[in-house]
């Protein structure tokens, strides 16, 4: 008999739907029964876990696994000698537009990174997910397998390099070889082993199941996109009506969900579109995806022979289904698409590939435009609306200017899902930026817990709720951890500043703290942070469940907009369990784990300071298997005068919260409360919750020097 504690993944059915940007609808429907795609992307069954992986520092794929290189620091300079030779030598299987592939090089960066979201920390190129389903499949991506191939030798002759830092060196080395200056480059990213990562990106049932679209192209946070399968909306428009006004707020709405303001925005389209071009060169498409054909995806339908001899590549490409490069120096550094952009008169028409895309005409100055030349509905977005335009005006004005901002906005781009700037790993790192959440410096050694217990036992032992309290506000602090994107946590004590500390989940705390922790003499270099973690696990001690303590965190004087909108409470889910489980995926944890750390010692008046009538017991210490008892061994009804609480049946002062109800009737949480209440729970429960504590706790401290 199998034991009622582990938990068993059954057969993962994943339905995905393409989207087609053309028909801006979902004509077709596939399920993975071909085990060898299912593992593509969801093989949670042999892979190394994220957490784990990321915990030693080492990849999470095979890639590496016989890698002679792989406990040697990268040379990353080396690999850029070797990305730019490997640019100019065209190959046959996909010859090089204008003899030079750095431009593929930024569209397989940008495309990587571009997936990254705020609202939970998910995408970005850190795993390298773009190899693996879903995301190998999206119709944004098409044809960019054939780019990483590309990039085979060189991940051949450096194995020693992630396929995700590869992947961006390259975009920056493309960058750097067509003239973009001052270029920083944050390396260290570790490959996941498959595309689990990204199910909740879409399209898949776990997508559906935490943001669901009814609309593909006019989706709502927490998606990144406006669409499934695109990275940012769709270039011909919103829902492709071609209307360039209309689309500017689908184009603000997009990049601010990624963490970008206009300058941001506006940077990055004028500088990508500078490179390379699109391809549309017939309406019959890119052929089978990776879904279809996953040997020979995209072979290409389009054969004119005085394009070019070669069915579906060269002249004869289909990836976008739009046709033509934005300016007459494709692989050159310039201005030139701000040039043409304001320099020019622009007309809707439709491309050899029918699509929507705009042709120029004689402007103001009396220039005939250069042949060939077009611009996107979303290039011209940059004209109708007033902030994007007069940031473009800004920019065409001044060009070093314009170098700049592409250059911050870049880095912006490729490095946000890769956490606080601690984490950046090689010669060309900037300096930290506000997007990675910068902390101030430790201005002493990590104190040791024995120090800090001596401090707090008084406290501890002077009766009441402060166990309890104690638990809540270290657990409380800790819990904005995102492993996604390795942010948040109690590191920097932003629980003790506005708006955190006006959560209604964090109610009285900090006036709890002000009288109690803020009260202790200690050293000048022991932080808030570091007091509050050793508050809790001192009051976890005296509860019978010790926990690990690593010192050496630092406070916050105030918190800037990144901090606000990527540590905000994930609000937007379409019921409690669906909130708890996904939470539990965002902050790295497995769902014993989060059981386990619901369980912890809850304050009856905390309780009642967020608005319940109060909690389980009155004893503050109760948590574990005695809460479970207490949750599965009662009948439980809703309150009729508080929201979100249910109270026990026949029993008088003994209250749940609705999430608590949710996790017992989940069956695959209800599963882990039985068996943390049941025999040998006690042992079950004490480790899940200390590795889930170490997880959300000490995963936001750099590592020790």
């Amino acid at each position: 008999m199998k034991s009622p504690n582990l938990i068993i993944l059954g057969i993962v059915v994943l339905t995905i739907c393409v989207y087609h940007v053309s028909a801006l609808a979902c004509p077709l429907g596939y399920t993975i029964h071909d085990p060898t795609l299912r593992n593509r992307a969801h093989r949670r069954d042999d892979a190394v876990s994220t957490s784990e992986a990321d915990a030693e520092g080492r990849d999470r794929s095979d890639d590496n696994r016989f890698c002679p290189q792989k406990n040697l620091p990268v040379d990353y300079d080396a690999v850029k000698q070797e990305l730019k030779i490997t640019f100019k030598k065209s190959l046959g299987f996909w010859p090089a537009d204008f003899g030079n592939y750095a431009p593929f090089m930024v569209r397989l960066a940008w495309h990587c990174s571009g997936s990254y979201r705020i609202s939970d920390g998910r995408g970005g190129c850190d795993g390298a997910r773009i190899r693996f389903l879903p995301e190998l499949a999206w119709d944004d991506n098409t044809n960019l397998e054939k780019a990483r191939k590309i990039l085979e030798p060189v991940k051949a002759k450096f194995c020693a390099i992630s396929w995700g830092d590869l992947i961006l060196l390259a975009g920056n080395t493309a960058l750097e070889s067509m003239g973009v200056p001052n270029l920083n480059f944050c390396g260290g990213r570790v490959d996941d082993g498959d595309g689990s990562a990204s199910l909740e990106l879409g399209p898949s049932v776990e997508q559906e199941t935490i943001s669901n679209c009814t609309v593909q192209g006019e989706c709502s946070s927490p998606l990144g996109a406006i669409a499934v399968g695109l990275i940012y909306v769709n270039p011909e428009g919103h829902l492709g009506d071609g209307d360039p006004v209309r689309l500017s707020s689908d184009v603000r709405e997009v990049f601010s969900r990624m963490g970008h303001d206009d300058r941001n925005t506006v940077s990055l389209i004028a500088g990508g579109h500078t490179f390379g071009k699109t391809h549309g060169a017939c309406t019959t498409g890119p052929g089978p995806s990776p879904l279809q054909q996953p040997n020979n995806p995209w072979p290409g339908t389009c054969f004119d022979k005085t394009l070019g001899p070669f069915k579906g590549k060269g002249a004869n490409t289909f990836t976008s289904g739009f046709e033509g490069p934005w300016t007459t120096q494709p692989t050159n550094w310039t201005n030139l698409f701000l040039r043409n952009l304001f320099g020019f008169e622009w007309n809707v028409g439709k491309g050899p590939g029918g699509k929507k895309q705009f042709f120029p005409s004689i402007g103001k100055l009396g220039i005939a435009p250069p042949s060939g030349i077009r611009m996107l509905t979303s290039d011209i977005a940059l004209l109708k609306d007033q902030a994007y335009h007069d940031i473009a005006v800004e920019f065409n004005n001044s060009f070093s200017l314009f170098g700049e901002e592409f250059a911050k906005s870049w880095y912006k781009l490729t490095s946000q899902d890769m956490g606080p700037a601690w984490r950046c790993k090689g010669n060309n790192v900037a300096k930290p930026q506000a997007f990675q959440l910068p902390l101030p410096a430790a201005t002493g050694p990590p104190p040791k817990l024995e120090d800090l217990a001596k401090l707090i036992v008084p406290l501890l032992n002077a009766g009441g709720e402060n166990l309890a309290r104690f638990v809540t506000l270290a657990y409380n602090c800790a819990s904005t951890f995102r492993q996604t994107d390795h942010h948040g946590g109690c590191n920097g004590a932003r629980i003790l500043i506005p708006p955190e500390s006006d959560l209604k989940m964090n109610a009285g705390l900090l006036p709890f703290f002000e009288s109690t922790l803020k009260t202790i003499k200690t050293p000048p270099a022991v932080s808030a942070a570091d007091l509050i973690a050793a508050a809790g696990t001192v009051a976890l001690k005296a509860a019978g469940v010790t926990v690990p303590f690593l010192g050496g965190r630092v406070d916050l004087a105030s918190v800037n907009e990144f901090d606000v909108r990527k540590l905000a409470p994930r609000t937007y889910h379409k019921d409690n369990i669906t909130t708890f489980k996904d939470d539990a995926k965002v902050r790295g944890m497995s769902l014993a784990e989060a059981v386990a750390l619901h369980a912890r010692p809850r304050s009856k008046s905390q309780q009642i300071a967020m608005g319940f009538s109060g909690s389980f017991s009155d004893n503050p210490a109760t948590s574990g298997p005695a809460y479970c008892k207490i949750l599965i061994g009662n009948e439980w009804v809703a309150s009729t005068t508080v929201k979100d609480e249910f109270v026990a049946k026949g029993k008088k002062g003994v209250f749940m919260t609705i999430v608590d109800i949710a996790v017992r009737n989940d069956p695959e949480t209800g599963k882990l409360v039985k068996a943390f209440a049941g025999i040998g729970g006690d042992v079950l429960f004490k480790s899940a919750f200390a590795s889930g504590w170490n997880k959300i706790m000490n995963s936001d401290l750099p590592p020790k020097k």
